[in-house]
């Protein structure tokens, strides 16, 4: 899968995953890619999205070798997430479980400034979501299969994960609002189509189930993501926000029935 990337990006995974096995040696039981590079929706404005799980928890110390690393290799020339799981937490399953670190540029001020763990909580219910998404994308970097590391995650878990995370998609509306709209739509098709998709699959299953006046702001996000068009939104606002609270509201009303 690396090498499905550009240079540049894949230059990125395998320096990420030379810091995690530097940091965790023989107790790194894998990394997976997983977001749009596992599901191959890959834009140029993509993260890169990983997931590692380790035998242990890292320490202080070994937390300030990842950040320091991550914070020279992150955004040059995309961003990175790293999620750090110890493996008792995800395997049996339980929700929510908890991760041991996580690195993403929305904490850089905060790394930054010498914070070591960022988090309000280590417990994250979006653990969930990425563990679906690591088991379909099935793309190690290191270590076995998916299967054989992570159980299944419950539907029923899936999808509370995903709404989990409505509100605080709805508070970055304004600062991220390609990302935001591209995951709504994400969010509705996995919850109502009962698919993971991409976040292009994921508009095109869209696009279609909008009425006429909220399309437009799904297209423009689509074509963002792609690189067929500029990253601006100052010129069709209010509608971005009438687009958001129609798609907060189908994923409501699917829910029960999910």
């Amino acid at each position: 899968m690396i090498e499905a990337l550009s240079e540049p990006g894949a230059g990125q995974i395998e320096q990420v995953v030379d810091s995690v096995r530097a940091v965790l040696g023989p107790d790194l039981v894998g990394a997976y890619l997983h977001g749009s590079a596992a599901l191959g929706g890959l834009g140029p404005y993509s993260d890169i999205d990983i997931l590692a799980v380790s035998k242990r928890g890292t320490t202080r110390g070994e937390k300030r070798q990842l950040v320091d690393h991550l914070l020279a290799v992150s955004r040059r020339p995309r961003p990175v997430e790293l999620t750090i799981v110890v493996e008792t937490e995800i395997r049996p399953w339980r929700y929510p479980p908890a991760f041991d670190f996580q690195y993403g540029d929305w904490w850089r001020d905060s790394f930054e400034r010498g914070e070591l763990e960022p988090w309000p909580s280590a417990t994250s219910p979006d653990l969930a979501s990425l563990v679906t998404m690591v088991l379909l994308g099935d793309h190690p970097l290191v270590g076995p299969p998916p299967a054989q590391v992570f159980d299944p995650v419950p539907r029923s878990d899936y999808v509370d994960a995903l709404a989990y995370g409505i509100g605080r998609l709805l508070h970055d509306l304004d600062s991220d609002t390609r990302n935001v709209v591209l995951t709504l739509a994400r969010i509705w098709s996995a919850i109502e189509a009962g698919a993971t998709h991409s976040k292009e699959e994921a508009a095109e299953w869209a696009l279609p189930r909008l009425p006429e006046e909220h399309r437009q702001v799904l297209a423009r996000a689509r074509a963002v993501h792609l690189g067929e068009a500029d990253d601006g939104w100052g010129d069709i606002r209010p509608e971005v926000r009438a687009y958001a609270d129609h798609v907060v509201a189908e994923i409501e009303r699917v829910i029960p029935n999910a």
